[in-house]
């Protein structure tokens, strides 16, 4: 894996990060992605997968992100500072909170990212793993410079409360959940609603007056081309078994002549 990284170097350069998602949550799909060219692996482990505290699973997942020069970017299943301490240990630095909804838990997570935070202690531990080469690097000179901290805006009170989130130092992005958000706001995966619609125009238009960059969910090349314009940075833009079903399910019914 780059020094340096990439979805933080995209963002710093007002370009857009592409990443796609290892549903299995597999070193071999993390790899394989990554050699596809991916600027990012998305490894969700709110919804599925190992706990964010087994180490040797976060060891896994990073090395062969490692591998394929590739950045693992994992959405942990809560901002609980010692759940960011254990995989920034492992040497994970993208990191998606989901399902914050104040600027007070998002500067906690964003204390626990960092030795120096907003020129005061931070709350980051020092331990002996991959992200100090097991012990042989105590500096911590650069590590804080190399962390990316992205948190989900999926419900009310985060859209809410997104103006004073945004403003919270060491904050990098803000990741869209329109699905997670219609629920929140009474109308379950109707993504479509004016009033859905509605708080994801509030979003975009908050984020855009900030100082952190845009993320969501773009599978088609055309949608994910418009995002950008709208002022999207960090995209996400498929996943492997979706490809893998589209692709082989095309196979088959072209091999039956349906």
């Amino acid at each position: 894996m780059d020094s340096q990284n990439a979805v933080l170097q995209a963002i710093d350069a007002d370009r857009p990060a592409f990443g796609a998602a290892a549903e299995t949550r597999s070193p071999i799909a993390i790899e394989m992605l990554g050699a596809v060219g991916f600027d990012f692996v998305w490894i969700d482990l709110e919804h599925g997968g190992p706990s964010p505290l087994d180490a040797p699973a976060l060891d896994a997942f990073v090395r062969a992100a490692a591998l394929a020069d590739t950045e693992p970017f994992v959405r942990l299943p809560s901002g609980e500072p010692h759940v960011i301490r254990k995989a920034l240990d492992a040497g994970v630095r993208t990191l998606l909170i989901p399902r914050i909804e104040t600027a007070a838990e998002v500067e906690r997570a964003a204390r626990a990212t960092r030795y120096v935070y907003d020129g005061e202690p931070g709350d980051r531990g020092v331990g002996d793993g991959r992200d100090t080469r097991w012990g042989a690097d105590l500096s911590g000179a650069t590590a804080d410079d190399q962390v990316c901290l992205g948190v989900m805006v999926e419900t009310a009170g985060a859209v809410e409360n997104l103006e004073s989130i945004c403003a919270v130092p060491e904050l990098d992005f803000v990741f869209l959940g329109p699905a997670d958000l219609s629920v929140s706001l009474g109308h379950p995966l109707e993504t479509d609603h004016p009033e859905v619609r509605a708080a994801v125009s509030e979003v975009e238009t908050t984020v855009a007056a900030s100082d952190v960059a845009l993320g969501g969910i773009r599978n088609d090349p055309a949608a994910a081309t418009a995002a950008i314009d709208d002022g999207y940075r960090v995209l996400r833009v498929g996943g492997q078994l979706a490809a893998a079903r589209e692709a082989l399910a095309g196979r088959l019914d072209a091999l039956r002549g349906e």
